[in-house]
């Protein structure tokens, strides 16, 4: 009874905010506005807001809407000119007469964004391309645009009247397509090219949106949603909205016929189909055409995944590059179509001897793209996702989609800017180059990602420079150690309410014999997605052993709960879900009530080799785990060396295969006693800007040296070392050097201070703490109890100077790829 009166005063507590996080400012008024939850709360704190107001209608502004806002004394705001939104200044009782209005749609606070195609330039390495001097000064004392560069988009057409892509200046040609056989008088007539056509995507928008993303200048966003190559000579050719075989065609005979007029080096294709590869359907023949006349072709891989052989056919053909879509943190988008794992052949044409596979080349950034808008007619494609994503200024000019079309063009600008570094490429040496370059994208085999996420830098420094590349990549490594592994997932979720007993905030489950590892996923985004709650995920084994998600310090940056067990018991287990306590995120220690869903992954191993010495190891089922995932390696010898102790130079390499680090290779080395096989990888670790979630790519190395010069590869590796490596690896080193206090951990119910936390080096601190919150690492736990204490005394240590075996890295290794990579 008491543990249920602490728990309501508790949520009576929280009530309060929970409630204006879900309410409307004028309900009490009967309006039927949609009201921003951020309104409500960021009223606590301020006197007045900047809203985006939208109004009922499809225009601009009307002007009885206009004198609605003068008549409330609203002076300061912009009124779109093609939309019916105003950005406005007001009051919360300007709001709420607002709000009241059936004039009124929605209003929104105007807050700060991440702006993904924005990002998408800084995730590949483009903008440090850009702004590189090396680069500048090798290119003639010019950065790299793609100056210079004929790009064809083959796609719905492009509209030419947008200022980021307009005829007679980068759009050098927009041409209209005409093979509509139907339309055609009698007779065998030559294809029609209407050339200077300023619009020539009419009805889908899709073909704009692609070219903004190959080389949009970003002239309606003070540069902010500029393309990959804004130099490039865009040429477009499209058909309407409606896309044939005979339209696809039409794209690569214009492209072949006028090469020399436009220098055209590149022609990207967002479309496809299905079925299997077919080397002499006439959509791989026109792309062989081309490739032979030295143009690069790219084709989307498709946006039917997940699922195995859903890849575009045309863009399995061996001379193209097909692009994978994938998310901005380094993993593959769910929709990214895959190919067939084993799957390929040959064929001659022309007397030579092709080899093809089915998997797609390379993977790039092809979620929620922000690229340019078909102003007229304007197009409202992705209009709710628009309107929380692009400033309100920007709307009538960008708008937001998804697919692996959207990272075809992305890649193809990459191309552009690697043909300025060095024209005399082939598309053979693009595409190998590319290849070489790439981030390894751990879990992902060749046939879903290619050979890993798109590395522009790189890709543009070998083009320049023909740095030595390649060495880090998985997808060509040989490996020592292999596993073969199947998972089965399966989602559940919780009726989550803090008022009852803990047996309805359960869901149970069975665990079968013979599982190498469980990992359960809950997500913890709160009931609007947008704040995060404060649940914490418990795993609960059937001898009643419990296994932690992570703690409330950690919500605020990643909403997901992730709890990791390796060698999971048989039998009947339960996950929970528990509001966190006694942090000063969450000092009342309740969540608020939530449908919480997720998802159980059961992995089986069914055979291995190259790992004879971890039979009975504690460690086994998470090596087993980390080699099938392609995280670590075993040796030459056939041993993995679970007891041996971890070497600088093996976490280095480690970390490159199964940390997504990008690959670095400086032209002067940067340490004195690091050479040979282990050089690409420690150069990689220990760069600037290393970790791939370091998206401005400005950050410290995901190892530190040991001194000016020295690398010390062959030291071992300390507990604080490890948390440093790793949480750098998240691109977490603003709130790692934000941390100051105490060093605590979570045990059960409350926080407990780190009894040895004066052993850590204070650079190290944050890295611990935020080490042991998200359950990478863990500490050691002791209770101890007098003989006359009415409780015991729990103290928890955390080991920091130990230094780590490679079975502790093991398991580290494989929390952080469930929790994080995966």
């Amino acid at each position: 009874m008491k543990r249920l009166m602490y728990l309501l005063c508790a949520l009576l507590l929280v009530f309060p905010s929970f409630m204006a996080q879900q309410g409307k400012v004028g309900a009490a008024t009967g309006g039927t506005a949609v009201i921003d939850p951020l309104v409500s709360k960021a009223l606590n704190t301020a006197s007045s807001l900047e809203l985006i107001v939208t109004f009922k209608g499809d225009g601009a502004p009307t002007s009885a809407q206009q004198s609605l806002l003068k008549t409330l004394g609203i002076e300061t705001g912009i009124s779109m000119k093609s939309l019916p939104i105003a950005g406005v200044i007001a009051t919360k009782s300007q709001i709420e007469q607002l709000a009241a209005s059936p004039e009124v749609q929605s209003i929104y606070l105007n807050k700060k964004l991440t702006y993904f195609n924005a990002d998408a330039t800084a995730i590949t390495g483009v903008d440090k391309a850009r702004t590189d001097d090396s680069f500048r000064k090798a290119n003639g004392g010019l950065p790299v645009s793609g100056k210079g560069i004929g790009v064809v988009v083959n796609d719905s057409g492009v509209d030419g009247t947008h200022k980021d892509h307009e005829l007679g200046k980068n759009l050098v040609q927009n041409v209209m397509g005409s093979t509509n056989l139907n339309a055609l008088a009698p007779g065998l007539l030559p294809i029609t090219y209407v050339e200077n056509v300023a619009n020539t995507d009419t009805n889908s928008g899709h073909g704009t949106h692609v070219a903004g993303t190959v080389g949009g200048t970003g002239a309606m966003s003070g540069g902010k949603y500029e393309g990959a190559a804004p130099g490039a000579d865009l040429i477009g050719y499209g058909s309407g909205a409606a896309l044939f075989v005979l339209d696809g065609i039409g794209g690569f005979d214009y492209a072949i016929t006028h090469q020399s007029q436009y220098n055209i080096r590149v022609i990207t294709n967002s479309w496809g189909s299905s079925g299997d590869f077919d080397p002499n359907h006439p959509i791989n023949i026109a792309s062989k055409k081309a490739y032979d006349r030295g143009i690069t072709v790219l084709f989307a891989a498709g946006n039917e995944g997940p699922g195995e052989n859903t890849h575009n056919p045309y863009a399995k053909a061996p001379w193209v590059i097909s692009v994978a879509a994938g998310v901005k943190d380094g993993t593959l988008a769910d929709f990214s179509s895959r190919g067939t794992k084993g799957a390929g052949g040959t064929f001659t044409i022309d007397g030579k001897e092709w080899t093809w596979k089915d998997e797609p080349t390379i993977t790039a950034p092809g979620v929620d793209i922000v690229s340019t808008r078909v102003i007229a007619p304007v197009s409202t494609l992705a209009a709710d996702q628009d309107a929380q994503t692009i400033e309100p200024a920007y709307l009538p000019y960008y708008t937001t989609m998804s697919g692996t079309s959207m990272a075809t063009p992305h890649v193809a600008g990459v191309v552009a800017l690697m043909l300025e570094a060095n024209p005399l490429l082939s598309p053979a040496e693009v595409k190998e180059i590319l290849e070489q370059t790439a981030t390894n994208m751990p879990g992902y085999e060749t046939w879903e990602a290619g050979a890993g996420y798109v590395n522009a830098y790189a890709a543009i420094d070998k083009s320049f420079n023909n740095t030595a590349y390649g060495k880090t990549v998985n997808a060509t490594q040989t490996f020592y150690s292999n596993v073969e592994s199947s998972t089965e997932r399966k989602e559940f979720s919780v009726e989550y309410n803090p008022l009852t007993f803990l047996s309805v905030n359960q869901y149970e489950f069975t665990v079968e014999e013979g599982m190498s590892s469980l990992v359960a996923k809950a997500d913890g985004a709160g009931v609007m997605g947008e704040t995060g709650n404060p649940i914490n995920l418990i795993l609960i084994s059937p001898d009643g052993t419990e296994y932690s998600s992570g703690v409330s310090l950690l919500f605020p940056l990643n909403y997901d709960r992730t709890v990791s067990v390796t060698s999971p018991a048989p039998g009947t287990w339960k996950a929970e879900i528990r509001g966190l306590r006694g942090a000063d995120a969450n000092p009342i220690g309740i969540a608020l009530p939530e449908t919480v869903k997720g998802e159980l992954a059961f992995t089986k191993v069914s055979g291995f080799s190259g790992l004879n010495d971890i039979t009975g190891h504690p460690a086994a089922d998470a090596i087993k785990m980390g080699v099938s995932e392609r995280l670590f390696d075993g040796f030459s010898s056939g041993a993995f060396k679970p007891d041996a102790l971890l070497t600088r130079a093996e976490l280095a390499k480690y970390l490159v295969m199964g940390a997504e680090i990008k690959q670095a290779l400086p032209s002067t080395a940067s340490f004195t006693d690091v050479s040979g096989s282990d050089l690409p990888f420690v150069e990689a670790a220990a760069a600037k800007g290393a970790s791939f979630r370091d998206q401005q790519h400005v950050q410290k190395g995901v190892i530190l040296p040991k001194a000016a010069g020295k690398f010390a590869p062959k030291d071992g590796v300390t507990r604080a070392e490890l948390a440093y490596s790793l949480v750098q690896a998240l691109g977490l080193q603003k709130e790692a050097e934000a941390f100051s206090g105490e060093l605590t951990v979570q045990y059960k119910d409350e926080r407990i201070a780190v009894a040895d936390a004066g052993e850590v080096p204070q650079h190290l601190k944050g890295y611990v703490q935020l080490a042991l919150d998200l359950n990478i690492l863990n500490a050691k736990f002791a209770v101890t109890q007098g003989r006359y204490d009415l409780k015991p005394k729990v103290t928890a240590t955390f080991e920091p100077s130990a230094k780590n075996t490679r079975g502790d890295f093991a398991v580290a290794m494989t929390r952080y790829y469930n929790a994080f990579l995966k």
